[in-house]
């Protein structure tokens, strides 16, 4: 006898079980590409958990797998990503002063700059003023993570207020973010006598070398990165 041929309806629920799996296994090449693990279960678990095989009739016929059939991430390479994005990358503590050393995010500014702002800290100091160091050298992976964020949480247009890490003076060790108002006061009015200047009118924080400030004061600033050449590279 002839089989009949299947239903336009069995059809059609067939189609529609493909096309479920395929979007799971293009995600998986994706973040195999990249290097990342999904966010959920792999595409092979998922797909052998909606096909499951029959169980081997002898639990001999299919050996163990050995010990290096899956190697799990490095220890090392996750605690590498980890600092990348924390001290080592340019995260700040608390109340981190201009001269420690020991913290990355000041000790990889520009020298220059380090040198003047140490200077502008010590004079400072004598008018009972403390600079910290909000923010200060960062990492390139550190700086497209903060953009990432950003974008996440504000949409594409923050993508126009955050620089990149190719056109953030951060990267460089070109800028710094000093806290405290008194701080930033003490510097509007005498930063220029050491070439540190206020780059952007809202932002109060932030502070670069521009060592012909000495002797002609400090450029006009901009009303806000967006009108900062340096951010349209």
């Amino acid at each position: 006898m002839t089989r009949p041929p299947p239903s336009a309806e069995a059809t059609t629920r067939r189609v529609r079980r493909l096309l479920a799996v395929g979007p799971v296994v293009v995600m998986a090449a994706i973040a195999a590409a990249c290097g990342h693990q999904p966010r959920n279960s792999s595409a092979s678990s998922s797909i052998s958990s909606s096909s499951p095989e029959p169980p081997s009739k002898s639990s001999s016929a299919v050996p163990p797998p050995s010990s290096s059939a899956a190697v799990p991430p490095s220890k090392a390479s996750r605690r590498d990503d980890h600092e990348a994005l924390g001290k080592a990358g340019g995260l700040v503590p608390d109340g981190v002063a201009v001269s420690d050393d020991a913290i990355p995010a000041v000790a990889n500014l520009d020298p220059d700059l380090l040198k003047a702002l140490r200077q502008a800290a010590t004079e400072a100091a004598g008018d009972g003023v403390e600079f910290v160091v909000n923010s200060g050298w960062r990492s390139p992976n550190y700086r497209s993570q903060h953009l990432r964020e950003a974008v996440s949480k504000y949409g594409s247009e923050a993508a126009r207020w955050v620089a990149t890490a190719a056109t953030s003076p951060h990267v460089s060790g070109d800028a710094v973010g000093i806290g405290h108002s008194d701080a930033t006061t003490w510097l509007s009015d005498h930063g220029a006598e050491y070439g540190l200047c206020r780059i952007y009118k809202n932002e109060p924080w932030h502070y670069e070398l521009r060592p012909e400030a000495i002797d002609d004061g400090c450029p006009r600033m901009y009303a806000d990165p967006t009108q900062d050449p340096r951010m349209q590279q």
